[in-house]
């Protein structure tokens, strides 16, 4: 039999499911005990653990490791945290609401928890559906004392159901008794939009944010901090941070959720927090100092070992970015070299550099992107910078052979996320194809124009960024001055890729004549001729 009509009158309708996504975990609760800690394992001597209670936003999948492509934020949050003063616990697991997690499986982390342990609870996207049968997940909407006597129809065992705020008051009162700090945060964002064109924000924030003011515990809107950021982001951007359904996060979203949330934590003024702020580090996002005199604008130069190498022997390799100096008027535009040798799309991106050069973005900056030669190589094996060889988006997850999960983009791809990324900075994206290899065939050097001079062209014309194309200007100059393989190797160094002072000197200067005859407003910064 299901609950009373008596009892059903008094208590809201369950919400409904609106994430539409079946999460099978907790089938298989016994698999996934293989890939959650064990509650407490993770402690050093007597430092406090920080322990994460939360569902697949939080760990996504049974084991939580990415293999079809979805991360939760728990994955990287231990990078807020300083590992000699305290560990971070992921002790979430998909399909899990406040309710069936509260009497599935908090019991042995509450026994866990020590005096001075801290615990994040962020729970909340499953409750929903019916009450008494199925998932039977669900919780009386709101904070108020209701509870409702249910038997559930496939068991036949007896349960009472409370509210939201009911479960979070029990959560709170067990780790008080166990002497530790509990702290509510609100829910990850869903990729949904309201009439308004925002993302919609969880009715479960003004919830918790009730519970947390009566109780007197620390409240972190997380739910509003990555909404306001998906917001910025606009929907192209917004799209990549999930991955195969709306609610699930990708590792962009993943790590955006997981910086949000130690961004909340830092910036509370509540006392309480004090001595777990002194426990994070790296909160603050990585950027350049840059010379901004007069209101200067910067430019910066991304790319691989073209663009930045030793850059220090006369006689030795060097990028054209060392040169940009001879180029470019510093007294009225900064330089900042932010390539890096050996570096593709991909690792750029991976390594943390692109994060670095978009955190240090303001409006009227100028971005010159160049990548290509370090880009379609192996995907799945160190150096762990190949990308799908088209402009086309698309994209896989891929297994290491580190036997780690990473989604992989295509060339084109990755160009895009860099333009689109600097364009919301309001800075401007430009392409620079990259710089020709010392191959020659019949008096002529190579050209990769049905290669990486397609894609780059591909790109330009659909996302109408500016293109320097470097590639072929270089060519033209080299086949017009050199004509043989031995007389342009002054311009290379010990291989056909890397390029002498001379080489990067002259691949500045046709930096410099693409922009000029492109009329591009960087030109404006070039030195007079």
């Amino acid at each position: 039999m299901g609950m009373s009509m008596v009892a059903a009158a008094q208590v809201p309708e369950a919400p409904k499911d609106v994430n539409g996504v079946v999460d099978n975990t907790p089938d298989s609760i016994a698999q996934a005990m293989t890939a959650r800690p064990v509650p407490g394992s993770s402690r050093v001597g007597t430092n406090p653990v920080l322990f994460l209670i939360g569902n697949s936003t939080m760990r996504t999948g049974t084991l939580g490791n990415g293999n079809n492509g979805q991360w939760g934020w728990g994955y990287y949050a231990h990078n807020y945290f300083d590992p000699t003063k305290i560990t971070v616990e992921n002790q979430a697991l998909g399909g899990m609401s406040s309710r069936t997690f509260y009497n599935q499986l908090w019991q042995p982390i509450k026994q866990a928890i020590r005096p001075g342990d801290w615990v994040i609870i962020s729970i909340g996207h499953n409750d929903n559906g019916p009450y008494d049968e199925g998932r039977a997940r669900a919780s009386i909407p709101g904070v108020g004392d209701d509870s409702l006597q249910v038997v559930i129809k496939e068991t036949g065992v007896h349960e009472t159901v409370y509210t939201y705020g009911g479960y979070m008051r029990r959560y709170i009162r067990d780790v008080r008794q166990q002497g530790g700090n509990p702290i509510l945060m609100s829910l990850t964002p869903r990729n949904a939009y309201d009439e308004q064109g925002r993302i919609v924000r969880k009715p479960h924030t003004q919830w918790l944010m009730q519970v947390a003011a009566e109780e007197g515990v620390p409240f972190v809107d997380l739910n509003e901090l990555s909404g306001r950021k998906l917001d910025r982001y606009g929907a192209w951007k917004t799209s990549y941070h999930f991955f195969l359904d709306k609610i699930h996060t990708s590792r962009f979203g993943a790590m955006m959720n997981a910086q949000s949330a130690a961004e909340g934590l830092m910036a509370s003024h509540n006392p309480a927090l004090r001595p777990l702020q002194a426990m994070m580090r790296g909160v603050v996002p990585a950027s350049y100092e840059v010379d901004r005199t007069g209101g200067k604008p910067v430019v910066f130069i991304t790319g691989d070992s073209t663009v930045k190498n030793e850059d220090k022997e006369t006689d030795g390799m060097w990028g054209w970015g060392s040169q940009a100096g001879t180029v470019f008027d510093e007294r009225r535009i900064s330089i900042v070299n932010a390539a890096m040798a050996g570096r593709s799309c991909r690792s750029y991106l991976n390594e943390g550099r692109w994060d670095k050069v978009y955190n240090s973005l303001q409006p009227g900056d100028f971005v010159l992107i160049q990548f290509g030669h370090n880009d379609i190589s192996v995907i799945d094996k160190p150096k762990y910078r190949g990308a799908i060889a088209t402009a086309t988006d698309t994209c896989h997850v891929y297994k290491l052979d580190t036997g780690h999960y990473e989604v992989v983009y295509s060339f084109g791809w990755y160009l895009k996320k860099f333009i689109q990324d600097v364009r919301e900075k309001g800075a401007t994206p430009i392409l620079v194809s990259l710089t020709p290899r010392n191959e020659w065939t019949d008096g002529k050097i190579e050209r990769r124009n049905d290669s990486y001079g397609k894609w780059y062209r591909q790109v330009a014309e659909e996302t109408g960024v500016e293109l320097v194309d470097l590639h072929n200007i270089a060519a033209d100059l080299l086949d017009k001055k050199c004509g043989s393989k031995a007389r342009a190797q002054k311009y290379y160094k010990r291989d056909h890729t890397h390029t002498s002072l001379l080489g990067a000197k002259t691949n500045a200067q046709c930096v410099a004549k693409g922009l000029r005859d492109n009329h591009s407003v960087l030109a404006n910064y070039l030195k007079k001729k």
